[in-house]
């Protein structure tokens, strides 16, 4: 098996301090330290796509520049990286949707991959005029994706669903290849979206036991719709030399969380809908104590953060065994991230990605002939 890894854009703004921010809570003010222009982003996407990367998330909401248009930008100055653009269904209409997808595949050479974030935050989804409830917002996405889906068929499309409706849907041109439908979701129905429609369940870095429930749990679902689905997981890191330079950094970033930034941020946060904010939370309960909750496994990012709140912290090669142990639970895919952005690329890139490589458990995507030589360093 090998294993794909993807980075991740930080159009909320990117510094060597942690940028809180996201599920409703405003970017902090360290994401000014280096602001989100197209020029930085694709200096980071550039790094990525020279490293090994598959790809790179970038995230959507009120707090960061918009995914379509700033990847748009960033894909001209980059060859091959991929985009895994996060955006909501309700925000736009699915034959909208379907037709930018396919116009981005064509514009970039099928550099797009979709990550359909359906919204934990009713207030943040009233302020863009959408006042579904949680659960109708699931049962919206789920119409949503039977439609595009369709569509991507070349299908003519007529629904009449609970929250969507279309009469004689179709795109002039369909999208080749047709983007992978990336989803992430903890409640019920979100099992039942992701089972029905999407190709890799993402999951946040949550400690392995606890992933290896989601994992058995969404391959249950799949399998009662005759489907498969592919799993992936979301997580920071930070990797270093040796373990004590790691944790040292880890330490720094931690020593810098202003006390009254972080009582805002997790009041922000406990208002959150999500169940995986929820869960995200009960992992450090706000607490600056305790917060390795599995080896090398670290959840301080999540006390100023929201989202992906935990970070592999350790050598090269503890975070490589990390890496493996996910692995080993059916995990494939990594979309990682790391203060800042473009130095932790670097640090993953050429410390832990050879070490994997040599394992065989991955391969550079621009193949041997094109991939730069990678030695792993001696931590």
């Amino acid at each position: 098996m090998s294993l794909t890894f993807h980075w991740f854009l930080p159009t909320n703004g990117d510094s060597r301090h942690v940028v809180g921010g996201g599920h409703g809570t405003p970017a902090t003010a360290s994401g000014r330290d280096r602001p989100p222009t197209v020029g930085y982003l694709s200096q980071i996407a550039r790094a990525a796509e020279d490293l090994g990367f598959e790809g790179a998330l970038t995230p959507t909401g009120a707090w960061c520049e918009d995914a379509w248009l700033t990847t748009a930008m960033v894909s001209q100055h980059t060859e091959r990286l991929k985009f895994l653009v996060a955006f909501r269904p309700g925000f736009v209409s699915p034959t909208l949707a379907a037709q930018m997808a396919s116009t981005f595949q064509r514009q970039t050479g099928g550099r797009l991959l979709l990550n359909v974030v359906t919204g934990g935050e009713s207030h943040e989804q009233r302020a863009y005029g959408d006042f579904l409830d949680k659960d109708d917002r699931y049962r919206r996405t789920g119409e949503f994706l039977q439609i595009v889906r369709e569509l991507w068929e070349g299908k003519a499309v007529d629904l009449k669903g609970e929250h969507l409706r279309v009469e004689d849907a179709r795109l002039a041109r369909v999208p080749d290849p047709v983007p992978e439908v990336y989803f992430g979701g903890s409640s019920p129905i979100a099992g039942e979206i992701a089972a029905r429609h999407v190709d890799v369940y993402l999951t946040w870095g949550e400690p392995p036991a606890q992933v290896a429930e989601k994992i058995a749990w969404i391959r249950g679902l799949a399998a009662r719709q005759g489907r498969t689905v592919r799993f992936g997981i979301r997580l920071h890191v930070i990797t270093r030399d040796t373990s004590a330079a790691a944790w040292a950094d880890a330490d720094r970033l931690l020593a810098g969380f202003d006390p009254a930034t972080v009582k805002s941020v997790q009041a922000g946060l406990a208002r959150s809908e999500s169940e995986g904010q929820r869960r995200m939370l009960a992992l450090h309960g706000g607490d600056r104590n305790g917060l390795e909750i599995h080896p090398n496994l670290w959840a301080g990012i999540g006390l100023v953060r929201g989202g992906a709140g935990t970070s592999l912290v350790g050598s090269h090669a503890e975070v490589a065994d990390r890496i493996k142990e996910y692995a080993a639970l059916g995990i494939e895919e990594f979309v990682l991230s790391g203060y800042p952005h473009l130095e932790e690329a670097y640090w993953f890139g050429e410390g832990v990605l050879p070490r994997l490589a040599a394992d065989g458990l991955w391969t550079h995507p621009a193949g041997e002939k094109d991939a730069p030589v990678q030695v792993p360093f001696a931590g």
